[in-house]
């Protein structure tokens, strides 16, 4: 049975479907004809995990799972945590359809983010931080989750063409370059959201 990812983000989606195994029949909202941002209105990443996943299980009938990623940074006391998306304002401006912006629209926000994110560190030599993923799937009448974690550190400016969202200032623990200097292989052997996909593919077996 087809598994559907509640996500309208395209990076995502790529990353995801690179880190299943091969042959795993997933579907995007797309091919489910979904084609509005999804409601992320929760205080919580598990919460707006869980709501999105709903969303699509409630309206579509289809089995699901959707995740929510917060770049939590020490020196601010946890922030931007689960406002990560729309740090620096509204994280998914939508025409009156509904429907989202052109990416365009989307690089220019996570630019604007990552801009916030390194003024608001200014002049800190504390810079720790870590990335975290919760992952919820709704499989029948049952929710799961499954979460993953990565430390590092936020750097002086961003590095790097490669990645997404807030990868450019990214430097995981015990490496010489940020997530958007490394080769998707690379980063998604050591990413959050890989770590957590791990999990979840772990769960559902070779065959779901």
């Amino acid at each position: 049975m087809a598994l559907c990812f509640a996500t309208s983000n395209r990076h995502k989606l790529e990353e995801v479907r690179a880190l299943l195994p091969q042959g795993y029949p997933l579907l995007s909202l797309e091919d489910i004809g979904c084609n509005i941002d999804l409601p992320e209105t929760q205080n919580t990443l598990e919460g707006n995990a869980k709501q999105k996943a709903a969303y699509v299980k409630e309206h579509y009938g289809m089995d699901c799972f959707a995740d929510d990623t917060g770049l939590e940074v020490d020196a601010l006391g946890g922030a931007p945590g689960v406002f990560s998306a729309r740090y620096a304002g509204p994280s998914r401006p939508q025409t009156p359809s509904g429907m989202a912006l052109p990416r365009v629209e989307s690089e220019k926000r996570e630019q604007a983010n990552c801009a916030k994110l390194l003024q608001e560190l200014k002049g800190k030599d504390h810079r720790q931080a870590s990335f975290r993923t919760v992952i919820c799937l709704i499989r029948e009448r049952e929710v799961h989750y499954f979460e993953g974690t990565i430390a590092g550190i936020i750097v002086q400016k961003p590095r790097g063409a490669h990645g997404f969202g807030y990868d450019p200032v990214f430097q995981p623990m015990g490496h010489a370059s940020t997530f958007a200097q490394m080769s998707s292989q690379v980063k998604n052997r050591l990413s959050h959201r890989g770590k957590a996909i791990a999990k979840l593919v772990h769960f559902l077996g070779p065959k779901f």
